[in-house]
Protein backbone atom coordinates (compact mmCIF):
# COMPACT_ATOMS: atom_id res chain seq x y z
CA UNK A 1 0.00 0.00 0.00
CA UNK A 2 1.53 3.39 -1.42
CA UNK A 3 2.47 5.73 1.58
CA UNK A 4 0.98 3.42 4.52
CA UNK A 5 3.42 3.49 7.17
CA UNK A 6 4.17 7.31 6.85
CA UNK A 7 1.42 8.15 9.65
CA UNK A 8 2.85 5.60 11.82
CA UNK A 9 6.51 6.91 12.08
CA UNK A 10 5.11 9.98 13.44
CA UNK A 11 2.72 8.60 16.17
CA UNK A 12 3.99 5.45 17.24
CA UNK A 13 8.10 4.84 15.33
CA UNK A 14 8.70 2.09 17.30
CA UNK A 15 5.17 0.11 16.10
CA UNK A 16 5.31 1.14 13.34
CA UNK A 17 9.13 -0.12 12.80
CA UNK A 18 7.66 -3.85 13.78
CA UNK A 19 5.19 -3.67 11.08
CA UNK A 20 8.11 -2.67 8.70
CA UNK A 21 10.00 -5.44 9.71
CA UNK A 22 7.22 -7.88 9.04
CA UNK A 23 6.32 -6.87 5.10
CA UNK A 24 8.28 -8.68 2.54
CA UNK A 25 10.60 -5.18 1.91
CA UNK A 26 11.89 -5.15 -1.63
CA UNK A 27 14.38 -2.42 -3.17
CA UNK A 28 10.26 -2.93 -5.67
CA UNK A 29 8.44 -2.11 -2.87
CA UNK A 30 10.19 0.79 -0.70
CA UNK A 31 10.78 2.62 -3.60
CA UNK A 32 7.77 2.34 -5.68
CA UNK A 33 5.11 2.36 -2.09
CA UNK A 34 7.28 5.29 -0.61
CA UNK A 35 10.64 6.91 -1.64
CA UNK A 36 9.77 7.51 -5.18
CA UNK A 37 6.77 9.89 -4.06
CA UNK A 38 8.05 11.27 -1.10
CA UNK A 39 11.70 12.08 -2.61
CA UNK A 40 9.48 14.35 -5.17
CA UNK A 41 8.10 16.76 -2.48
CA UNK A 42 11.37 18.98 -2.38
CA UNK A 43 12.14 19.26 -5.76
CA UNK A 44 8.92 19.76 -6.57
CA UNK A 45 8.35 22.15 -4.08
CA UNK A 46 11.60 23.95 -4.77
CA UNK A 47 11.30 24.22 -8.41
CA UNK A 48 7.74 26.14 -7.31
CA UNK A 49 9.45 28.57 -4.75
CA UNK A 50 12.84 29.22 -7.03
CA UNK A 51 10.55 29.94 -10.27
CA UNK A 52 7.22 31.47 -9.15
CA UNK A 53 7.75 32.43 -5.40
CA UNK A 54 11.42 33.94 -5.52
CA UNK A 55 13.54 35.14 -2.74
CA UNK A 56 14.96 38.35 -1.30
CA UNK A 57 18.49 39.48 -0.93
CA UNK A 58 17.92 42.59 -0.40
CA UNK A 59 14.29 44.78 0.57
CA UNK A 60 13.91 45.63 -3.00
CA UNK A 61 14.86 42.50 -5.21
CA UNK A 62 13.21 39.09 -5.53
CA UNK A 63 14.92 36.73 -7.78
CA UNK A 64 14.10 34.30 -9.83
CA UNK A 65 14.94 31.21 -11.64
CA UNK A 66 13.80 30.18 -15.04
CA UNK A 67 11.62 27.61 -15.44
CA UNK A 68 14.29 25.26 -17.52
CA UNK A 69 17.02 26.11 -14.77
CA UNK A 70 14.96 25.11 -11.69
CA UNK A 71 13.47 22.03 -13.90
CA UNK A 72 17.04 20.87 -14.72
CA UNK A 73 18.07 21.66 -10.88
CA UNK A 74 15.09 19.88 -9.63
CA UNK A 75 15.76 16.47 -11.64
CA UNK A 76 19.28 16.23 -10.53
CA UNK A 77 18.02 16.71 -6.85
CA UNK A 78 15.56 13.75 -6.97
CA UNK A 79 18.24 12.06 -8.54
CA UNK A 80 20.55 12.59 -5.97
CA UNK A 81 18.16 11.76 -3.34
CA UNK A 82 17.15 8.62 -5.11
CA UNK A 83 20.13 7.85 -5.01
CA UNK A 84 21.45 8.85 -1.72
CA UNK A 85 18.39 6.60 0.12
CA UNK A 86 20.08 3.29 -2.00
CA UNK A 87 23.47 4.07 -1.01
CA UNK A 88 22.65 4.62 2.58
CA UNK A 89 20.55 1.17 2.37
CA UNK A 90 23.63 -0.60 0.80
CA UNK A 91 25.81 0.71 3.57
CA UNK A 92 23.20 -0.57 6.44
CA UNK A 93 23.05 -3.74 4.78
CA UNK A 94 26.75 -4.05 4.39
CA UNK A 95 27.79 -2.99 7.70
CA UNK A 96 25.19 -5.36 9.45
CA UNK A 97 27.70 -8.10 9.22
CA UNK A 98 29.92 -6.27 11.92
CA UNK A 99 27.12 -5.16 14.45
CA UNK A 100 25.60 -8.98 14.13
CA UNK A 101 22.06 -7.83 12.28
CA UNK A 102 20.34 -9.83 9.52
CA UNK A 103 18.50 -7.48 7.37
CA UNK A 104 19.07 -7.88 3.80
CA UNK A 105 19.16 -5.19 0.89
CA UNK A 106 15.62 -4.47 0.96
CA UNK A 107 15.24 -4.27 4.25
CA UNK A 108 18.17 -1.87 4.58
CA UNK A 109 16.88 -0.07 1.70
CA UNK A 110 13.56 -0.24 3.41
CA UNK A 111 15.44 1.41 6.43
CA UNK A 112 16.91 4.38 5.01
CA UNK A 113 13.72 5.68 2.75
CA UNK A 114 11.45 5.46 5.58
CA UNK A 115 14.16 7.16 7.99
CA UNK A 116 14.38 9.73 5.41
CA UNK A 117 10.40 10.39 5.65
CA UNK A 118 10.74 13.83 7.81
CA UNK A 119 13.10 15.11 5.43
CA UNK A 120 11.11 14.59 2.32
CA UNK A 121 8.19 16.12 4.00
CA UNK A 122 9.62 19.42 5.22
CA UNK A 123 11.07 19.86 1.60
CA UNK A 124 7.54 21.14 0.93
CA UNK A 125 8.77 24.12 2.90
CA UNK A 126 11.06 25.17 -0.53
CA UNK A 127 7.70 26.03 -1.75
CA UNK A 128 8.16 29.57 0.34
CA UNK A 129 12.14 30.15 0.02
CA UNK A 130 12.89 32.25 3.14
CA UNK A 131 15.93 30.88 4.93
CA UNK A 132 14.33 31.68 8.64
CA UNK A 133 11.05 29.23 7.65
CA UNK A 134 12.78 26.46 6.25
CA UNK A 135 15.36 26.39 8.79
CA UNK A 136 12.37 26.48 11.96
CA UNK A 137 10.69 23.94 9.84
CA UNK A 138 13.64 21.88 8.46
CA UNK A 139 15.61 21.44 12.09
CA UNK A 140 12.78 19.44 13.79
CA UNK A 141 12.44 17.10 10.72
CA UNK A 142 16.27 16.48 10.94
CA UNK A 143 16.15 15.60 14.36
CA UNK A 144 13.27 13.45 13.88
CA UNK A 145 14.78 11.75 11.74
CA UNK A 146 17.99 10.97 13.80
CA UNK A 147 15.44 9.60 16.19
CA UNK A 148 13.92 6.89 13.66
CA UNK A 149 17.37 6.11 12.56
CA UNK A 150 18.18 5.22 15.89
CA UNK A 151 15.07 3.32 16.97
CA UNK A 152 14.60 1.96 13.39
CA UNK A 153 17.95 0.39 13.13
CA UNK A 154 17.33 -2.26 16.35
CA UNK A 155 14.30 -3.24 15.11
CA UNK A 156 15.18 -3.40 11.58
CA UNK A 157 18.30 -5.14 12.11
CA UNK A 158 17.49 -7.03 15.18
CA UNK A 159 20.54 -6.02 17.11
CA UNK A 160 20.57 -5.12 20.76
CA UNK A 161 19.79 -1.65 21.63
CA UNK A 162 23.50 -0.79 22.74
CA UNK A 163 24.80 -1.96 19.19
CA UNK A 164 22.36 -0.50 17.32
CA UNK A 165 23.40 2.87 18.85
CA UNK A 166 26.62 2.38 17.50
CA UNK A 167 25.57 1.09 14.48
CA UNK A 168 23.15 4.20 14.06
CA UNK A 169 25.79 6.47 14.99
CA UNK A 170 28.14 5.48 12.00
CA UNK A 171 25.62 5.15 9.47
CA UNK A 172 24.97 8.79 10.56
CA UNK A 173 28.32 9.31 10.77
CA UNK A 174 28.53 8.49 6.81
CA UNK A 175 25.22 10.10 5.94
CA UNK A 176 26.92 13.29 7.07
CA UNK A 177 29.71 12.64 5.04
CA UNK A 178 27.80 12.04 2.13
CA UNK A 179 25.68 15.24 2.52
CA UNK A 180 29.04 17.49 2.53
CA UNK A 181 30.52 15.35 -0.23
CA UNK A 182 27.73 16.40 -2.50
CA UNK A 183 27.29 20.47 -1.28
CA UNK A 184 30.75 19.87 -2.63
CA UNK A 185 30.49 18.70 -5.89
CA UNK A 186 27.25 21.40 -6.25
CA UNK A 187 29.69 24.18 -5.70
CA UNK A 188 32.09 22.67 -8.54
CA UNK A 189 29.64 21.96 -10.82
CA UNK A 190 28.44 25.44 -9.91
CA UNK A 191 31.67 26.69 -10.33
CA UNK A 192 32.26 25.38 -13.98
CA UNK A 193 28.87 27.26 -14.88
CA UNK A 194 26.81 25.02 -14.46
CA UNK A 195 24.18 26.18 -12.15
CA UNK A 196 21.09 27.84 -12.00
CA UNK A 197 20.10 30.71 -14.27
CA UNK A 198 18.18 34.02 -12.60
CA UNK A 199 14.91 34.70 -14.72
CA UNK A 200 15.65 38.85 -16.49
Amino acid sequence: MVLCHVWGLFADPEREWKAVRKERNTLVRSYGSHVLILAAVPPLAGWFGTTQVGWQVTAREVHRLTPDSAAAMAAASYVTLLVAVFVVGKLIHWMRRTYGGKADLGASVALAGYTATPLFLAGATFAYPLLWLNLVLGLPALAYTVYLLYTGVPIMTGVSKDRGFLFASAVLGVGLVMFVGVLAATVLLWSLGVGPVVAG
